[in-house]
């Protein structure tokens, strides 16, 4: 059988699979994983009867990437179908499974197929043969693949015999927030008993491996501290006037300002000002928030830069005060407005971390510059690539514009661009601009990208001849994932941090932990092999416990909504009006939660039109929306079926008052919400309009 050029070690990865096991495919990033998934997609089609094959993934955009670039063209004498939230084959996705070879799709997508009482929806886990789940390390706690191997390990412990194979692909399991070897064990073996799968990575042909995937020089690229900054000693003095003025010290213990841990504080302290709907609170928690967004940046990137996250923050609220709060916290701003852009003008303070990264890569591209006008045959002439890695979207933007603002690296010939999640906000792109971006950054338009961890997992991005994490805390196989896009011969992967920083030990202790991950999966492997009887005992306690844990869930999910909907109330967030109840809201396709009662146009005004980039079957998205009141955003319009305009709302821009007790409560999701909440019903709702459709009448 054609072997798909395969290399040895993957050959070697896909043996027990090949053989009907379920198995984990561990291999680095580039290493090959989804071609090697490829060839057993193919054998398993050629050599099962009644084959049919799900590759799982969880992204939208990998959809069609693996459907174009990876299983389209090995398996053309087959029918394989790519599906995503944006086909319409989603509407009729049991149809649609059953007439294919393969399906390529979202996780959620089978999820909801699972769920499905329609039979043009419906599908089953025994409709497959073969199930390809691309980044399984993920098949753990709430996740959609975990809640898809939930059902399949239910349905194994009852006794069911054609379930369908299991194919995992995973850079890194990690250690699961593990310290130490029994704890990154007990990790590995829970992604095992979660995936029914044993791991599996090469033993024979490691140095091939290691040859493919060259391990980049890795860097410490240390900046010099700051000696003084009195921008950010402005900023932190107003900081303390708010916490003067909204006096809540006995309520929370604050920690250090222009941190991740004093986030967390007043994002603690707002839901604690909401459910008591004290607006002092509420507000300057928000406020607080946006300081200290200010000073991580002012951290990371350029004062200016931080300077114009509250320029564009107080802007949003200019000529708006409910309160003597709003008053308070407006004209703080105002009246230190000028020192802060006095002192960000101030060259002299200018962040150090800028400079050293300036001259990381200038030198890198000098480098790379002058290696690719040696000629000799020994040596690879590419156009040089470089990744950098920052962790906000916000900071992202503030990057680019320094680097597209700085003189030097302009001169260095570097184009660069930005990267980010998809989303509907100012700083999110969409799916279409992500796609043209890579391909721009692929075809040497662009030779660098500043992105946040949308460009670590599962993008098809061309290999990097530099990787630079900069100002970044995320955890190993986050680290691991960002190093395997430098791929190129003679890489570096650059950490830039200042000197004794969180960033360099974070590095370091991710350094720990990745070696942690390969002992506690060569130990699992030795377990499997030496005691498979200890092993297979561990993997079946280990599921058990899952299904009973879920069923328990489910029972307590249950409890959760022991509100009627009528009984409870919607209330805006930040100024805390009531203007609907939970008998007004309606969910469509589990997805759109909008409000069917008319009279809650009166609550809310519309702002400009939300563009998403793509198109939708069956709805298409209208106008921004927000409180009438207080401005607070609430989500947006959307047209349903081109006749029906309903208001979209987002959970989190309100407040929940039940029977229960005065205070209000806040939610992140819809489904923690304390009462059920209907599906649309779209003839009942034009029908309530006063629109009357006679089904048994004729023209």
């Amino acid at each position: 059988m054609e072997d798909l050029g395969l290399r040895d070690y993957q050959l070697e990865v896909v043996e027990r699979a090949v053989r009907g096991e379920n198995i984990i495919i561990w291999l680095p990033t580039g290493g090959g994983k989804t071609r090697a998934a490829v060839f057993v997609a193919k054998r398993h089609l050629d050599t099962t009867p009644n084959a049919k094959v799900a590759v799982l993934v969880n992204k939208v955009h990998l959809v069609d990437q693996h459907y174009n670039n990876e299983f389209r063209t090995p398996l053309n004498k087959y029918k394989v179908v790519a599906i995503s939230g944006d086909s319409e084959e989603k509407n009729f996705f049991g149809c649609v499974v059953r007439d294919s070879d393969m399906v390529i799709c979202t996780a959620q997508i089978l999820q909801n197929g699972l769920s499905h009482t329609e039979e043009e929806k419906h599908v089953k886990l025994t409709d497959f043969t073969l199930l390809i789940i691309d980044e399984c390390h993920h098949t753990q706690k709430d996740n959609v693949y975990n809640k898809i191997m939930g059902h399949y390990l239910k349905r194994k412990i009852e006794g069911e015999r054609r379930l369908p194979q299991i194919l995992g692909l995973t850079a890194s399991p990690g250690t699961g927030g593990g310290k130490i070897l029994d704890n990154a064990v007990k990790h590995v073996l829970q992604i095992c008993a979660n995936l029914d799968s044993v791991i599996v990575s090469t033993e024979n042909y490691k140095p091939q491996l290691k040859k493919v995937v060259p391990r980049p020089v890795k860097r410490y690229d240390i900046a010099d501290k700051r000696s003084q900054d009195p921008f950010e000693e402005h900023l932190k003095s107003l900081m303390s006037m708010i916490h003067e003025f909204m006096s809540a010290e006995e309520l929370i213990t604050f920690r250090q300002f222009g941190t991740q841990e004093y986030e967390g504080d007043v994002v603690q302290l707002e839901k604690i000002g909401v459910m008591k709907k004290n607006r002092l609170l509420s507000q300057c928690a928000i406020h607080l928030r946006k300081y200290n967004d200010a000073l991580l940046i002012n951290d990371t990137v350029r004062m200016v830069d931080a300077l114009r996250v509250l320029e564009e923050f107080y802007n949003s609220k200019e000529g708006f005060a409910l309160d003597g709060t709003d008053l308070f916290l407006s004209g703080l701003f105002e009246e230190n407005h000028a020192e802060l852009k006095f002192l960000a003008a101030d060259k002299r303070f200018e962040n150090p971390k800028l400079v050293r990264l300036e001259q990381t890569l200038l030198d890198q591209f000098k480098a790379l510059k002058e290696d690719k006008s040696d000629h000799s045959p020994q040596r690879e002439s590419k156009p040089p690539k470089c990744i950098i890695f920052s962790k906000t979207r916000q900071g992202t933007r503030c990057l680019l514009d320094w680097v597209c603002a700085n003189a030097k690296l302009m001169n260095a010939n570097i184009r660069a661009a930005m990267l980010v999640g998809a989303g509907t906000g100012d700083t999110h792109m969409t799916q279409n601009k992500q796609k043209d971006t890579i391909s721009m950054f692929r075809d040497n338009v662009y030779n660098m990208l500043i992105s946040t961890s949308v460009a670590e997992e599962g993008l098809d991005i061309p290999e990097c001849n530099m990787v630079v994490r900069y100002g970044l805390l995320t955890n190993e196989i986050a680290q691991q994932q960002a190093r395997g896009r430098a791929r190129a011969q003679d890489s570096v992967y650059s950490v830039v941090a200042a000197e004794g920083s969180r960033e360099v030990r974070r590095e370091m202790i991710n350094e720990y932990l990745e070696e942690l991950t390969s002992k506690a999966v060569t130990k699992v492997q030795l377990m499997e092999k030496v005691d498979n009887l200890e092993y297979r005992r561990k993997i079946k306690e280990l599921q058990q416990v899952a299904v009973l844990s879920r069923v328990m869930e489910q029972t307590r999910d249950k409890a959760k909504r022991r509100f009627a909907a009528n009984q409870v109330q919607l209330c805006c967030r930040e100024c805390f009006t009531p203007v609907a109840h939970g008998n007004d809201v309606r969910v469509i396709e589990n997805s759109h939660h909008v409000i069917v009662n008319k009279a809650f146009e009166m609550y809310y005004k519309v702002g400009g039109q939300i563009n998403l980039g793509k198109q939708f079957e069956d709805w298409e998205p209208g106008r921004k929306i927000f409180c009438a009141k207080c401005r607070k955003d609430w989500g947006m319009e959307i047209k349903f079926k081109k006749v029906a305009v309903l208001p979209c709302i987002q959970i989190k821009s309100f407040s929940i008052k039940t029977p229960e007790d005065s205070d209000l409560k806040s939610y992140k999701k819809w489904k923690d919400v304390p009462f059920p909440v209907e599906e649309f019903n779209f003839t009942e709702y034009v029908s309530s309009l006063g629109f009357g459709f006679d089904l048994d009448s004729t023209s």
